[in-house]
C-alpha cells in the first residue's frame, strides 16, 4: 500500500470530524453582527442626541450658563489664593487671620442657613391649581438654581439647605415638616439671568411643572447694586448638635 493510500482514511476521518458551519449557523452570525451594528449606531446617536435636537439659541444659553459657572469657580480659586498669600506673608497674620476666620464663619452661615441673606437674584412663583404638584417637582427645581449657582434658597417660610427634606402630603409638599403649599414662592438667590435660563432649559423644570398642571412665574431682581431691590432669604435652618459625629484629627 502506498503511503498516499495510507493517508486517504486518515484524510476522510478528519475531514468528518471538523466543525461544519451550517446555514442557519451562518445566517446568525450574520443577524448578530447586524444587531451589533445597530447597538453601536444607537448608543453614538443618543450620546450626541440632547444636544443635537436643541434650537441655536438654547445651545447658546447652556454655553453662556457653562461659561458663567467656569468664571465663578475661577473667581473663587483667585479669592482663595489671595486670602492664603495675607495669611503667610501679611505683615499682621493675626490679625488677616482673625478676620479671614470672621469672612469665613459669616460664609458658613449662609450656606448653612444659619444667617439671613440677601442680594441680587429672582422670585419664582409655582401655582398649582390641580394639586398635582409632588415633592420630586420641588427637589428638580432646587437643584436645578444650584447647579446654577444659587447661594440662598427659601421656599415659604422654610429655608432650603443641604439637609432640607422634602415630602409628599395632602394639600402641598412638606419642607423639613413644614407644610408649603400654593402658590410657591421660591426666594433665590444668586446671578439673576444664571438662574432664569437654568429654569427655562428646554426638557427642564418648567416643561416639567407645565407637564404636571402647574404654572411657573419667575421674576428677575437685579438687587441693590443693579439698581433695584435685593431679594430677601430671611428663614433660618435650625442647626442641631451631632449626636454621634465628632471632629477628626488630621492623622486619622
Amino acid at each position: 500500500m502506498s503511503a498516499h493510500e495510507a493517508a486517504g482514511p486518515w484524510r476522510r476521518l478528519w475531514r468528518a470530524a471538523a466543525p461544519r458551519a451550517t446555514r442557519g449557523q451562518l445566517l446568525a452570525g450574520i443577524l448578530c453582527a447586524a444587531l451589533a451594528f445597530a447597538i453601536v449606531v444607537q448608543v453614538r446617536q443618543t450620546d450626541v442626541s440632547g444636544l443635537a435636537d436643541l434650537r441655536e439659541s438654547d445651545l447658546v444659553r447652556i454655553l453662556d450658563d457653562t461659561t458663567e459657572r467656569g468664571d465663578r469657580l475661577e473667581q473663587e480659586v483667585r479669592d482663595l489664593e489671595a486670602t492664603r498669600r495675607e495669611l503667610t506673608e501679611g505683615s499682621d497674620s493675626a490679625q488677616a487671620a482673625a478676620e479671614a476666620a470672621a469672612a469665613r464663619a459669616q460664609e458658613y452661615g449662609l450656606l448653612a442657613g444659619t444667617l439671613p441673606a440677601h442680594g441680587p437674584g429672582i422670585v419664582a412663583t409655582i401655582t398649582d391649581r390641580t394639586g398635582a404638584l409632588r415633592s420630586t417637582n420641588v427637589i428638580q427645581l432646587v437643584q436645578e438654581l444650584r447647579d446654577a449657582g444659587a447661594e440662598a434658597i427659601q421656599i415659604g417660610s422654610s429655608r432650603v439647605v443641604a439637609q432640607t427634606a422634602f415630602t409628599d402630603s395632602t394639600g402641598g409638599v412638606l419642607v423639613d415638616g413644614t407644610l408649603e403649599a400654593s402658590p410657591y414662592t421660591v426666594s433665590v438667590i444668586g446671578d439673576p439671568p444664571t438662574l432664569a435660563t437654568a429654569l427655562d432649559i428646554p426638557g427642564g423644570v418648567r416643561e416639567t411643572l407645565r407637564s404636571a398642571g402647574a404654572d411657573l412665574d419667575v421674576v428677575q431682581v437685579p438687587g441693590q447694586d443693579g439698581g433695584g431691590q435685593d431679594v430677601q432669604v430671611t428663614a433660618l435652618h435650625a442647626v442641631s448638635a451631632p449626636q454621634y459625629a465628632r471632629p477628626a484629627s488630621p492623622e486619622q
